[in-house]
């Protein structure tokens, strides 16, 4: 089945157009991310910015015009943590639908959290045992899950606990790229207390978030989204960037620390230079790395595999499985 996904996020709008097998293979046929900022003041203002949403508008058309060019059998926009929190989220959501005609999902953080999980084990679950698979558990999965799924995003960091294709834990923390940028950093390069300041807080929420038996059960981690494959990519140097080097790449924590210390010795327009990076990334990459790296350090691991598998292959499966009429997953 031919569908379309968009990922409506805080700082980026994401298109993946696919064909969905009836065994859960994805194959991609298009795979566009655009840096739009429609979170852009909302943790200041509560509301989402007019020329945000306007940035936003933009993208969608031009997805739009792609979508009907391939003649997809069931499209959605799933909506997330700046829509869901901001007071006119409803609103913009339903201008989506009505000029677009997709059919719009403001996930709950908990949704969010379960389409992450599934897009991000999906290929783990078919493909076949090599060497950068984690380790067997010693214990049954069923009894100590082992994998803790990392999704950070613009306004909101979603960990999803569990083995194989079944979450036993999840959250959507209030820690994003965007949020902690603007909350913290006013200097460029940032100030040495900015950083400090915003490696504490993101400290303190994976602390208060995260309760200590489903830390100790995690025995890896898979990191998706932005700020992880920018890491791959920045620590392979990967210009153009190479989805294939991307996905399964294993990033050192030691590594990810580097990373973001120099980056954020840089200034805005140096970091936009940096092979691997996006240049729209560069605002937000120095608060992502530290959120990326204590996510790491908060489950006492090593390293982190980085995949493309996010949210977009979640929302695919889903649509595919049950189309619109039928599932219900958010509003």
């Amino acid at each position: 089945m031919r569908v379309a996904a968009i990922d409506i996020g805080t700082n980026s709008t994401r298109l993946l157009v696919a064909d969905v097998s009836a065994t859960g293979t994805v194959r991609e046929l298009v795979r566009q991310s655009r840096v739009t900022r429609l979170g852009e003041g909302v943790d200041a203002s509560g509301k989402l910015a007019p020329q945000a949403i306007a940035r936003t508008v933009a993208v969608l058309a031009d997805y739009s015009a792609l979508i009907e060019r391939h003649g997809v059998l069931a499209k959605r926009a799933v909506l997330t943590s700046a829509v869901r929190d901001a007071r006119n989220g409803h609103e913009f959501a339903a201008q989506v639908r009505s000029r677009f005609g997709l059919d719009t999902r403001t996930l709950s953080g908990d949704e969010e959290a379960r389409l992450t999980f599934l897009g991000a084990m999906s290929a783990r679950a078919r493909a076949p045992e090599d060497a950068r698979a984690p380790a067997a558990p010693a214990q049954p999965s069923a009894e100590r899950p082992e994998v803790a799924v990392i999704d950070i995003g613009g306004g909101s960091t979603e960990i999803v606990i569990g083995s194989e294709s079944l979450p036993t834990f999840h959250t959507s923390l209030q820690l994003g790229v965007v949020r902690m940028s603007e909350r913290h950093i006013g200097h460029d390069p940032p100030l040495a207390a900015e950083l400090d300041a915003l490696r504490q807080d993101v400290r303190t929420v994976l602390r208060e978030g995260l309760p200590a038996a489903e830390l100790a059960a995690v025995r890896a981690a898979i990191a998706v989204a932005g700020t992880a494959t920018s890491a791959a990519a920045i620590d392979q140097e990967l210009d153009p960037y190479d989805p294939a080097r991307v996905e399964g790449y294993h990033i050192a924590r030691r590594r990810i620390e580097a990373i973001g210390a120099r980056l954020a010795a840089m200034e805005e327009g140096a970091r936009r230079q940096v092979p691997g990076l996006h240049p729209d990334r560069a605002p937000t990459i120095i608060a992502g790395m530290l959120i990326l790296a204590e996510c790491v350090d908060a489950f006492g691991l090593d390293e982190v595999e980085v995949s493309e598998h996010d949210i977009l292959y979640g929302a695919a499966l889903t649509l595919a499985t049950q189309p619109p009429e039928v599932e219900r997953l958010g509003s």
